[in-house]
Parts: structure tokens; C-alpha cells; sequence
């Protein structure tokens, strides 16, 4: 039963990313039909993550609340009103408003992995939270490539009407094959727990511990990074390559297959050879030269040879500073920690994006992909402050200014 629970799970996470994919690479050329300048189009981007900066926790309250099934229903039905307002759209406003209610309503994967949760034991769990992984990334590859095909021809609001379709069949989906996974007696013992609350008091209080400070500072610095390169992507494919939203939707597919071929297998490998603290240092300096070529990249081809080590780089970053994270925290305060790096990373997805159009208009196509290699070399010395400088301290841990010996 469990497992068919889990594969319904998957589902809802695919065609919900499969959606939001479809509309990434069309975003700027849409908003270009409205003469929306390259820092209202970062606006745009980073609007979706600001209000999912919200809605995220918010719905994993009223889950908790009310139950996963209503709740992602809701959040599934809010996705829905939000596609077709951006397929139907006449102007910026309800360009707008459409990424504002998604974003609102699409955080619904802290539903999902809270769904899991429930459904599975310790032993099982890794392997349901690699499910929600594996539908992230299946959704991601394929939504681009598909939304750019969609778009060609500049049908920008076809992807969009797509999108509501989609939705409208998950909606069905979870009615009918999606049962709840909490009780009414566990919903009032997560009320009492308070469990996944988050405030600044919780975020201050975990910066100030000195490992798990030091690793959420470098997840925000690599998040930060990435944010400006994705955030920028389809921007930078329009204005430097003169790329049409087709040729920018199969760029796009392009990067989730080589980040999932790292997240999926490759990190597994590098991981037992080599260090967590060597893999971290060692792809912030890759990542430094890369980012740079890709800001002066003359053609297509150099820039799809460039994005090999980018996703590699990126890959190992993301995957190993969440390892090294959990590993400096007590088991039973992970799942608060990997809230508050989930907060930082929204916050990097609205800075990144607003900061790398706003550059990108003013100075060039150039100037985002400078942003971001500038902040992996602050990531670089951090990190090598914290692993090279400390290295008497347990790897695992990372207590800046401990000294107590392994």
C-alpha cells in the first residue's frame, strides 16, 4: 500500500515540476511582448520565489493542520488559477499576479516530503525523499524542452494553457488515488509539537552556532551563485546568443540532464573518494573560471561545452553542503536545519535573479556571470578558512573557533 502511496507521490511532483518547467524558458520573451525592460523580467523571476518564501511554510503549517490531502489539493487548484491567468494575460499586472499566486500556492513540495514522512520508517525514508528528488529532476529535463517546442513560433501563452491542463489532472490524481496520511490524533500532536516553525529568532540562533552557521553561510553564498546563473539563464540565451524560447527551453533540458546525472549517480562515487571538504572547495574554484568563460561565451557551442562543469560543480556543491549540514546537527534537529537552509535558498532565488537582470540591463550580458564567479571565490577562501585552517577539527563538524581535537 505504502509503496503505491509513494509512486502517487511521485506523480503529483513530476507534473507539478513538468508545469513550472514548461514555463521557465518562456518567461522573458512573454514579458518582452509587454516591453518589460531585463530588470522586470528578474523582477518577475524572483516574485515567484518571494512568495513562495511564504506560502511554503504556510502550507506545511496547514497541512500539518488540516492534513497533506486538502492542503496539496488546494495548493494543486491555486497552480491551476495561477497558469491560466498567465496564459490569458494582457499586461505585466497579470504577469505579475499569475507568478505571484503560483509561487504562493506552489511550495506545496514541503507538502509532499512532509507526506512521505508519514508514510514511511526510518529505514525506507531516505529512499521515499529520493522519489521527490527523482520527480523534481524528471520534471525539470523535461518541461523546458517541452515548453520551449510549445512556445516556438512565439505562442507564449500555449505552455501556459499546458500548464492548467496538467494541473487540472493532478488535481483529479490526488482525489482519487491520493488517500490521507494523518490521523486526527497526529494532527493535534504536530499542533502541540510546533514542529517546522520558522522565525528570525530560529535563523539567528542557528547562524550563531558556529558549525552550523559556518555551513549555512556557505549554502547561502553557493545558493546566491546559482540563483544569479539560473535566474539569468533564459535572459542571458535571449539577449547574448539571440536565441529563440524553443532553443532556450532544449539549453535548459540541457542542464537538468547533467545535473541529474551528478545528483543522480555521480556524487555518489565522487563522495566515497574523496572528502566532503575537498569536493566543496574543489568545485567552487572549477565553478570561478567557469562562470567567467560562460559570461564571455561567443557562440551556443562554447557555451554548451562550458555548462559541463558548471552542472557538475553546481551538482557536488548543492548535494555536499546539504550532507556536510545534516551532519553537524543532532538527528533530531535536521529536519528544523534544512528548513532554515530551505529559507535561505528562497531568499537567494529572489536576491539572484533581481540583482543578475538589474547588472545584466546596466552593464551587459557579461556582468551576472562575473557576479557569480565573484561569490564562489568568496565561498573558496570561506571554506578553506573553515576546512584547511581548522582541519584539527572532527570533518563532520566544522566548529569555527572550537579547538578540540579529533
Amino acid at each position: 500500500m505504502h509503496r503505491h502511496r509513494q509512486l502517487s507521490i511521485f506523480a503529483v511532483v513530476f507534473i507539478d515540476l513538468l508545469g513550472f518547467g514548461l514555463i521557465l524558458p518562456l518567461l522573458p520573451y512573454y514579458a518582452e511582448t509587454f516591453d518589460a525592460s531585463s530588470t522586470v523580467v528578474g523582477l518577475l523571476i524572483a516574485s515567484y520565489s518571494a512568495a513562495q518564501l511564504i506560502g511554503a511554510p504556510l502550507l506545511g503549517r496547514l497541512s500539518d493542520r488540516f492534513g497533506r490531502r486538502p492542503v496539496l489539493m488546494a495548493s494543486i487548484f491555486g497552480t491551476l488559477i495561477g497558469f491560466l491567468m498567465l496564459g490569458f494575460a494582457n499586461s505585466l499586472l497579470i504577469l505579475f499576479a499569475s507568478r505571484l499566486l503560483d509561487g504562493l500556492t506552489g511550495g506545496n513540495i514541503s507538502v509532499a516530503r512532509a507526506y512521505i514522512a508519514d508514510i514511511t520508517d526510518e529505514d525506507n525514508r531516505a529512499r521515499g525523499m529520493g522519489l521527490i528528488g527523482a520527480a523534481f529532476g524528471l520534471g525539470f529535463v523535461i518541461g523546458p524542452a517541452a515548453g520551449g517546442m510549445l512556445s516556438a513560433g512565439e505562442r507564449y501563452a500555449l505552455p501556459a494553457f499546458v500548464a492548467a491542463g496538467l494541473a487540472v489532472f493532478n488535481l483529479i490524481a490526488v482525489y482519487l488515488w491520493l488517500p490521507e496520511s494523518l490521523d486526527a490524533a497526529r494532527r493535534a500532536e504536530l499542533r502541540a509539537s510546533g514542529r517546522g516553525s520558522f522565525s528570525r529568532a530560529s535563523l539567528r540562533d542557528a547562524l550563531a552556532r558556529p558549525g552550523v552557521g559556518a555551513i549555512l553561510k556557505m549554502s547561502f553564498l553557493y545558493g546566491l551563485g546559482f540563483a544569479t546563473f539560473e535566474g539569468v539563464f533564459s535572459l542571458y540565451a535571449q539577449k547574448h546568443l539571440d536565441l529563440a524560447s524553443d532553443q532556450t527551453g532544449y539549453l535548459l533540458a540541457y542542464v537538468g540532464v547533467l545535473v541529474a546525472f551528478i545528483q543522480g549517480g555521480a556524487i555518489g562515487r565522487l563522495s566515497r573518494r574523496f572528502r566532503e571538504e575537498r569536493l566543496i572547495l574543489s568545485a567552487a574554484a572549477i565553478l570561478v573560471p567557469s562562470l567567467l568563460a560562460w559570461a564571455y561565451a561567443p557562440n551556443v557551442l562554447a557555451v554548451m561545452v562550458i555548462l559541463a562543469p558548471i552542472a557538475l560543480s553546481l551538482g557536488v556543491l548543492s548535494a555536499t553542503i546539504h550532507s556536510v549540514l545534516t551532519k553537524a546537527v543532532q538527528q533530531e534537529e535536521v529536519g528544523g536545519v534544512l528548513g532554515l537552509s530551505s529559507a535561505l535558498g528562497s531568499t537567494t532565488r529572489i536576491i539572484g535573479p533581481l540583482t543578475g537582470a538589474a547588472l545584466l540591463d546596466v552593464l551587459g550580458t557579461w556582468a551576472p556571470g562575473v557576479l557569480s564567479a565573484g561569490l564562489m571565490v568568496v565561498l573558496w577562501w570561506y571554506a578553506r578558512r573553515i576546512f584547511v585552517t581548522q582541519s584539527h577539527l572532527a570533518p563532520a563538524v566544522y566548529l569555527e573557533g572550537e579547538q578540540t581535537p579529533v
